[in-house]
Formats: C-alpha cells, structure tokens, sequence
C-alpha cells in the first residue's frame, strides 16, 4: 500500500533579523504542521557569545521569543503545530527559559526540549596537544590562540529524539540548517539513520526553506517577474514518505514558486552538488527534477545520498583585532573623483596622526565609491564614472581600537575641508571586533548531543557507520537511477525527458552567424559565500542551450572574466538534472565575512556580474545583445 502522508513543513526564518511577518503568515494559512526556524550564522554565534559574556542569561536569537512566538505561541499551541528553531545560539537553555516565561505569561501549556552538545570550547586545550595538530579546512593553519566559539554542525538526529519523546518545541543550539526540517520528516516517517535516499530528500526539503523566501522568489535573477514583495510568501514544503516534496508558499501571497526559482535555492553555498557533506548524510543532488504542478507549486525529487563521513564540521571564531567602515556621500561634477580624492586624504591624515602617536599603521585599508560600480573590477561601465552624486566608503582595520577611533573621527571633517558637495556622514561610525573564521573536522565520537525535554534526559539514536576511508566524498549514491518519467531525465519545465548533449548541439558551427549576449539571455544565476569562496548557481533558461553554455562558461573563462575578485581556483560542477552547473570560487571575497573589508563580503553580487558576461549564440536564436 502507498503511504500517502504528506507533512507539511513552514520555514519561518532564513536568518536573525528576518522579518517578523513569516511566522504569523504561516500560522495564519492553515498550510502548515510544522515552524521551521533557522536562525544561525558563524558571526551570528560570535554576537550572541558576546552577548553571553554581558549577560549570562543571553546568548540566544531573542527575537524568536520576543518577537515570532510571542505572535503565534497561542494559535500554535491550539492548533497543534509544532516547532523546531536552532534560535538557542550559545545559549539553547536560556532560550527554552525565557520561552517558558512567555508561555506562562500567555497562559499556555508547552512541553519545549533542548539540545546541546555542540558547544566544544571545552576540548579546545587538548585539541592544541593533538597528533596530527588540528588544521584550517582551507588554509590548514593551526589552532588560533584566542577562540570566542567553537562548535560542532549537529544533525537531525537529536531533534528526532525529541520529537519522537513528545516535544512540542525543540531549540537547538548549531546545528546544519536543513536539519531543523530533516529531524521532523525523520520522527513522522520513522526514516531510518541509513534510510540515505530519503534523508538526503529531506536535507534537500530544509535546503529550500532554510533562507526563507530565497525560496519563493526572494533574489531571484528574474526580479520582475516576482510579483508582490510586500506581501511575499514564506515558504512550505509538502513532504512525502519516499523524499519528494512540493514547495509552495500560502495561499494568496506575494512571492513566486517555480522550478528556476528553487533551483537557483537548491545550488546557493552547496559547493559539490554531487557530494554536499552533511552530518546525517552525504548528498547527490545532481538528479534532482523541478516540475511545475500547478500555480505556485513544484514537485521535486531524485536526491540521492550517501553514508555520512565520520566527522563533525567544527565552525571557530576568534578575534582577529578591530574594524570600521565609514561612509560619506558627494554630490556634483565629478563627484567620483572627488569620493576617490577624499578617501585618500583622510588615510593620509589619519596615518600622520599614528605615526605622530607612535602608533603602528593600519594593518589594511580598502577605498570604495559606491554608485561607481567599485566592486566590479575592469568590468565596471565607464559611463557611470561621470555620475553626479556617488558614496564613498572606507573601510580599515588594525589592531588596536584607538587607532580606528582616530579613523572614525576624521570622516566628519571632510564635510567642510575636502570636496564641495560633501554630505550625509551620519553619525560617527562604530568600531568592532574583526571576527574570522576557522573550520576544522572533529570525531563524532568526541561530540555527544544531548537532548533535555522538561528536565528529563532523552536518549538520542546513534550515527549510522561511516564511510571507508576514502569513500563518500567522492562516492555515487547507492540507489539505482530511476528511469525517465519516474524524477530523472525531466526538463525544468516539464515532464519530457530532454536530451542535454546532442553532438549538434555541443558547439556553435563556424559558418552560423552569431550574436553577442550577456549571459542573463541565456541563464538564471544565485551566488554566495562560504567564508572566503563564492558559490556561483547557474541555471540554463532552456535545457537545449546546456552544451553552449559548456562550452563557452568554463572554469577559466569564469575566473578570467571575475578576475579582480576571485584569487584562487574555480571549479565547476555540473548539474544535469536542473540542467546546471555550480562555479565554486575559492578566495574571492576578500577574507569573506567579518574579516572582508568589501562593501559585497558575502558575495551576494557576484552571481549578478556573471550574468554579464559576454557570450556568442547562433544570430538564429532571436535574442537581444
């Protein structure tokens, strides 16, 4: 007998500060058995540290308690939808504390579980005396000396736990996104922890959701074919048994579900799309099919996956000095030069000023003209250079704070010494700790999660066996391909199979008379950032225009036309499912994060100047240059 249960899933957040109006929306809909939360990033956690340091009681996302369940607590609890929410950050117990405080300031009844055991600052001493010594992921540097966080990517397990001991709120502290949604499908289908098809199906379900309307026309390359932002709808998706599912979004909402548009969702920071190292499970999204199945609904399925590698991602932060950045807007002729002019200017003064103090120079300073297009490298349009009213902003670090106090004094002084039409400069700019990264891996066996619901310890199942060594990485799923019509081989579009490497097809012939066009004729894009690399999702707008794209979109072509930004390598990786490839850019972002003094330190743009990027098509195709 087919198991026709569908559980519906709600992502209600994509990141601290989200906006306050996808909880409510959801709720309200009557779509949905589940809130999602996702909440955490890696500087996320090194704020909410410092907020512990300040107030013991803190060190969790406050705006899920103040803010989405103080809206929704009374209608969720009455309706019986329930919650997962990574919103505990350092501090899951503090979270479910104040969350208690709320409920009973509500007047309502609520059984919340916590999971911790993420947190390994405690190992950190024994981890310096290791053999072999603990190494960067990418750089393989050592250990820094000053951690402010250190913690483990748990998986969906423990909050399978919780759920299964009758939890009606589970608050994790780091955990991978998408395992906030992995962990419920797990409890309502029973989903084995070797179960590895349908796990990497539900880690692909929490992928969709885990940035919230990203998934519903949020970014998308095609912006005005979005209709409503204001009103936009937060995605759900409808969750089989057998690992499909159907995004959507609740009913008479702004926004748009289509299949360009959850695969631009589906490519965004997953690096390898043929192994997306999980904690639960090694991914292989390179089969995934999106089918349009009605207004504002795609069916998506054929995720593969894997036996889990043995280890745990570990995220660290630490201090790395200070930072500011500073802005100030000028009007009129030559309002470029003038920006340019009077950025260099108040360096030159300030470094005067630290010499005379003896004070060290800045360790790295970064000058750019917002409106000029800056960030674009060789690529900007000399047009826009003659704009008459452009933003300068400067950025620098070092690593004493007086020295960039000193900075953030001598931005106002511009307005009446340096170039006419001089203005905006607010207030003076804040200084702030220049937090980076540091990823390393840990033994799972070194990491126990623990799962506390109403004070009653939980027991939490064990990971499956790892991999090999040398297996999983790099290793094809298990399950046999399904033929077409049964989720592999259909279009973006539609349910034919399409045939994406005709040998006709594969090149432009020498006698064909062709056009230039920017890629975005040809493409959807979605770009952004794993610290310092650049994910680059491209999509072909039709399957039969893959091959070209193959051909003439190769990694050296890519690298070559973002030269200015991306340092290191490019790889692609290729997507035939979604007829696609993901461009992995490894250092191009200048640090990324907290540690970049670029105004784009996430490499949210670099998709969009990709799409720029001339390309030759037969003149026969009809499209615009």
């Amino acid at each position: 007998m087919t198991d026709t249960k569908i559980i519906r899933i709600g992502g209600a957040s994509g990141f601290w500060g989200d906006s306050s109006v996808g909880a409510p929306q959801l709720v309200a809909s009557g779509q949905v058995d589940y809130l999602a939360f996702d909440y955490l990033a890696e500087l996320t956690m090194s704020i909410l540290a410092g907020a512990r340091m300040k107030k013991p009681e803190l060190g969790y996302a406050t705006d899920f308690v103040t803010v989405a369940m103080r809206a929704v607590l009374k209608d969720v609890v009455a309706q019986g939808i329930r919650v997962v929410s990574n919103a505990g950050g350092v501090n899951p117990e503090g979270c479910a504390d104040a969350l208690r405080a709320l409920a009973a300031e509500l007047g309502v009844a609520v059984k919340i579980a916590v999971v911790t055991g993420d947190d390994v600052m405690p190992q950190l001493p024994a981890l310096r005396d290791r053999q072999p010594p603990v190494a960067e992921l990418q750089s393989g540097a050592p250990l820094p000396a000053k951690i402010v966080t250190a913690n483990a990517y748990l998986g969906a397990l423990p909050i399978q736990a919780a759920l299964d001991a009758g939890a009606q709120i589970v608050i994790t502290g780091r955990c991978v996104d998408s395992a906030v949604t992995l962990g419920i499908l797990m409890h309502e289908f029973g989903w084995q922890a070797d179960d590895y098809d349908r796990l990497a199906g539900g880690s692909l379900a929490g992928h969709i959701i885990e940035c919230g309307c990203q998934g519903t026309g949020g970014l998308h390359t095609d912006w005005e074919a979005v209709p409503d932002w204001a009103h936009i709808g937060y995605p759900i998706v409808e969750c089989a048994a057998d690992g499909s599912f159907t995004a959507t979004k609740p009913a008479g909402t702004g926004g748009l579900v289509a299949p360009q548009v959850v695969a631009e969702q589906m490519l965004y920071e997953i690096h390898d799309p043929k192994a997306y190292l999980l904690p639960d499970v090694v991914c292989d999204f390179t089969q995934v099919t999106m089918v349009q199945t009605g207004a504002d609904r795609v069916r998506v399925a054929g995720a593969r996956g894997v036996a889990p590698t043995g280890s745990y991602k570990v995220c660290a932060t630490y201090i790395d000095g200070f930072k500011t950045s500073a802005q100030l807007t000028i009007v009129g002729i030559d309002a470029v030069a003038k920006a340019r002019r009077t950025g260099e200017a108040i360096l030159e003064r300030v470094g005067g000023l630290l010499a005379a103090q003896g004070m060290a120079p800045f360790s790295a300073t970064h000058i750019e003209v917002l409106g000029a297009e800056s960030g674009w490298g060789a690529l900007a349009n000399l047009a826009v250079q003659h704009t008459r009213e452009a933003v300068l902003r400067l950025t620098a670090r070092h690593a004493d704070r007086k020295a960039l106090e000193l900075l953030a004094r001598e931005i106002a002084p511009a307005g009446t010494s340096f170039a006419p039409g001089t203005t905006g400069a607010g207030g003076r700019s804040g200084v702030s700790p220049l937090i980076r990264q540091y990823a390393f891996l840990l033994d799972k066996a070194s990491v126990a999660p623990v799962v506390v619901l109403e004070g009653v310890l939980v027991a939490v199942g064990p990971h499956p066996r790892p991999l090999p060594e040398g297996e999983g990485a790099n290793a094809s799923p298990v399950s046999p391909p399904l033929p077409l019509g049964e989720g592999r081989g259909e279009g973006l579009h539609s349910n034919r199979p399409v045939a994406l490497d005709h040998p006709a097809q594969t090149a432009i012939n020498n006698e064909e008379q062709t056009v230039q066009v920017p890629l975005i004729r040809l493409a959807w894009a979605r770009s952004g950032d794993k610290g310092d690399t650049s994910n680059i999702g491209v999509i072909a707008r039709k399957p039969e225009w893959l091959p070209l794209l193959r051909a003439q979109l190769t990694p050296e072509a890519v690298k070559a036309y973002l030269a200015h930004a991306i340092q290191g390598q490019v790889t692609r990786h290729e997507v035939p499912g979604i007829h696609a490839f993901n461009f992995v850019c490894e250092q191009a972002l200048g640090g990324g994060g907290m540690a970049s003094l670029n105004n784009d330190a996430l490499g949210k743009g670099m998709g969009q100047m990709l799409l720029t990027m001339p390309i030759q098509v037969p003149s026969a195709w009809g499209l615009k240059a």
